[in-house]
């Protein structure tokens, strides 16, 4: 029995499914856990869904439905049925890691090259553009239907999992798919309005003080930025309103990889990595404690944002 058919048996032999995906979730990894439990709630299944903390839904993914969703501590101690979604590992998953361990039943749903193939059954495509592709084929095994609600998560993964059909993951058959997700209802315009169209003013103004400090190392070929809470608490923005700012900060020409690191603590920065191809970001961020892609990853950092920063200089130059 292959992945697939493990995890659609799975599925359709329980009554309960516990569903979380990683820490700081982003589109795949919102959008394919709410597209998965808003089908599992159409079959009868009894659904909740949940990330660890800190628990909160990025403003511009505020527009899928997240009636499922509840609090971490919220979540089932030992639950029969756990699925996780877009995490490579279980570390990933923060608060709900315990949860995993406890499961009767792990699967793992996951396109991470570096997944380390942990749960009881383990449905990793590192080929597909989002973990909800290999969703959608989930769905298709166990006959449920997409409606447009679950279109719209899963079209939302897409779309942000590839740049909006711009990175080196999409093929043919993404194209294949997000077609057939337009056909049972997505709003491509919604998403992209949603997603990448509005922001509040304050916005502006956050990005303005952060991208007045961005620096261009031309030997490295990086760009980085740092944003700090005190320019979101001038601006009067949170961190979830953002969740773009690194697409601004990669546009410099002269960079092959870009680094955006948000300082949300003294000692925690968060940092988002992206790259045109020459730096593995993916394997950059995995020997720091994160994960991602080869051309968009990220990794929380326990110290200050200069440090952080010459870790990520160090390493770039280890492999250069």
């Amino acid at each position: 029995m292959n992945g697939v058919d493990a995890a659609a048996g799975a599925i359709r032999e329980s009554e309960t499914v516990a569903l979380a995906c990683h820490v700081g979730p982003d589109g795949d990894a919102l959008g394919s856990m709410l597209g998965l439990g808003l089908a599992a709630a159409n079959a009868g299944k009894s659904v909740v869904a949940s990330f660890g903390s800190p628990f909160a839904v990025p403003d511009n993914l505020s527009f899928l439905p997240t009636e499922a969703l509840v609090p971490p501590g919220e979540f089932p101690e030992s639950p029969e049925l756990m699925i996780v979604l877009d995490a490579g590992s279980q570390d990933r998953l923060g608060d709900l890691a315990p949860h995993a361990g406890r499961a009767g039943t792990l699967i793992v749903i996951d396109h991470h090259v570096t997944n380390e193939g942990f749960g009881h059954i383990s449905l990793v495509d590192p080929a597909a553009a989002a973990t909800a592709e290999i969703v959608l084929r989930v769905l298709d095994l166990l006959g449920w239907p997409v409606t447009s609600e679950i279109a719209t998560c899963l079209h939302t993964a897409i779309v942000t999992d590839t740049g909006r059909f711009q990175y080196a993951n999409t093929t043919p058959s993404t194209f294949q798919t997000a077609a057939r997700l337009l056909e049972a209802g997505a709003l491509p315009s919604e998403i992209s309005r949603h997603v990448y169209e509005e922001a509040p003013f304050g916005y502006l103004r956050a990005a303005a003080s952060a991208l007045a400090r961005a620096d261009l190392d031309e030997d490295l070929s990086l760009v980085s930025c740092v944003i700090t809470g005190e320019d979101l608490a001038s601006a009067g923005v949170d961190w979830g309103d953002i969740d773009n700012l690194i697409d601004l900060v990669r546009m410099a020409e002269e960079a092959d990889t870009a680094a955006l690191l948000k300082v949300h603590e003294a000692d925690r920065v968060k940092v988002s990595l992206r790259s045109r191809g020459k730096t593995d970001v993916g394997s950059l961020a995995a020997a720091l404690g994160g994960g991602g892609h080869r051309l968009a990853a990220g990794f929380t950092y326990s110290g200050a944002a200069d440090r952080a920063l010459a870790e990520i200089k160090r390493l770039i130059g280890e492999h250069r």
